[in-house]
């Protein structure tokens, strides 16, 4: 039997273990000045803090110099900079980059870097899963468990920057007086390395999850990415896609100056209501006045990227071009073509080449600027619309999924 003292310390022991520390990947740079505000410090803190933690990606208080010696034993005591854990990291033949993470309930979500010549973006996740069912996307089908914190996001962008900057070092030092190496990925496929497009230049919030169901964790993590302090991109290099969430791209209009993408992929309300079961909510009427506020409000900075799968014989048809051209008259707008990339049990097919090229020829007659995207990673299912982490599912989703939506009516 423990004595009295015993006890007591056993007590002490457990609400020591219970305190849990603040994750300053939490903070924008408001939610810093506040904190530091309340431990007694100057505003200034919180840009020195913010620069060690993302410009120079220290995580360690202890190395953060031109903090005093007490301030860094106090955060020590208080604070953390917790980053993702890194499950898995594949390498694509044609360079795309794939991590799996782990966050600190054992779910796992999936990050995509696609390096081009001129540019590195990164498409992350806002969500455990998706709170939305799309039809024919792997991670809808997958289910929902919860929204991605603000640190959770910021996190995917963090490791992104500090991975990628490894390699280039490496890659640096192993080329060091050639003009260019041949090496083995990550994979054990050859590819040869353009060490120009090795970094973030651009994020695109189209990875797991609808980032305006998570609106206020994805709006302090936008203004991160944008913070001189932190990632410095530039307003047009960031883009938070939605399927068509009104009331949040209303309200994001007013306090985010950013780029905007829509996941379309139909031209009517019968068939938009079985591929994006949120137009049930927000059909296609009210989702196009909602763009033209949006543009409205922004001056026209910007125009809005609509994005498009293309599903063999379902949505791809000449009469659906033309449907698209008179929703899309006087809007500033950029289609992306996308080819649908095939999962197990999706029930749909891949538009032929053909398909999508008559699609596009339409829409570029019509004087509408009209991209059809490359795939990229599919042979490590890091395409569009296959990512798919390891979630415990609360929707029990996959029931509804036994047999292909298309075509089944309520």
């Amino acid at each position: 039997m423990s004595t009295p003292s015993q006890q007591v310390d056993l007590i002490s022991s457990k609400q020591a273990d219970s305190v849990k520390k603040q994750n300053l990947l939490d903070f924008d740079r408001e939610a810093f000045v506040a904190y530091f505000t309340e431990m007694g410090e100057k505003p200034f803190r919180a840009t020195q803090i913010m620069k060690w933690i993302y410009q120079f990606g220290v995580t360690d208080f202890g190395q953060m110099n031109n903090l005093s010696k007490a301030l860094r034993e106090q955060l020590d005591e208080s604070a953390e900079v917790k980053n993702l854990e890194i499950a898995s990291d594949k390498l694509s033949t044609d360079g795309t980059r794939k991590w799996l993470l782990r966050l600190p309930d054992g779910n796992l979500i999936e990050s995509v870097f696609i390096p081009e010549d001129d540019r590195g973006t990164l498409c992350i996740s806002s969500q455990v899963g998706c709170a939305l069912d799309c039809s024919f996307c792997a991670t809808g089908r997958q289910g929902f468990n919860r929204n991605l914190t603000t640190g959770e996001i910021i996190s995917q962008i963090w490791l992104a920057s500090k991975l990628l900057d490894e390699g280039q070092t490496q890659h640096s030092t192993k080329t060091s007086g050639k003009s260019k190496s041949s090496g083995k990925n990550i994979s054990g496929a050859s590819h040869t390395e353009n060490p120009l497009s090795k970094k973030v230049t651009n994020v695109v919030m189209m990875g797991m999850g609808e980032p305006l169901l998570n609106f206020d964790n994805v709006v302090r993590a936008v203004r991160l990415m944008m913070d001189d302090f932190a990632y410095g991109l530039s307003k047009r290099r960031v883009t938070v896609s939605t399927a068509g969430v009104v009331p949040a791209m209303d309200r994001l209009s007013t306090i985010l100056d950013m780029r905007l993408a829509v996941s379309l992929h139909a031209t009517n309300d019968e068939l938009r209501n079985e591929l994006v079961p949120l137009n049930k909510k927000y059909p296609i009427k009210e989702l196009f006045a909602a763009c033209r506020r949006f543009v409205d409000q922004q001056n026209a900075r910007y125009r809005i990227t609509f994005e498009y799968v293309m599903l063999d014989g379902v949505n791809d048809q000449p009469e659906h071009a033309r449907e698209l051209i008179k929703l899309l008259k006087g809007l500033p707008t950029l289609i992306n073509l996308i080819p649908f990339n095939p999962f197990a049990g999706s029930g749909y097919g891949t538009s032929s080449g053909n398909a999508v090229r008559r699609f596009s020829d339409i829409l570029n007659q019509a004087g509408i600027t009209t991209v059809v995207r490359k795939t990229r990673g599919e042979d490590i299912d890091a395409a569009c619309g296959q990512l798919a982490g390891k979630i415990q599912d609360k929707s029990r989703r996959e029931r509804r999924f036994v047999e292909p939506r298309f075509g089944m009516k309520e």
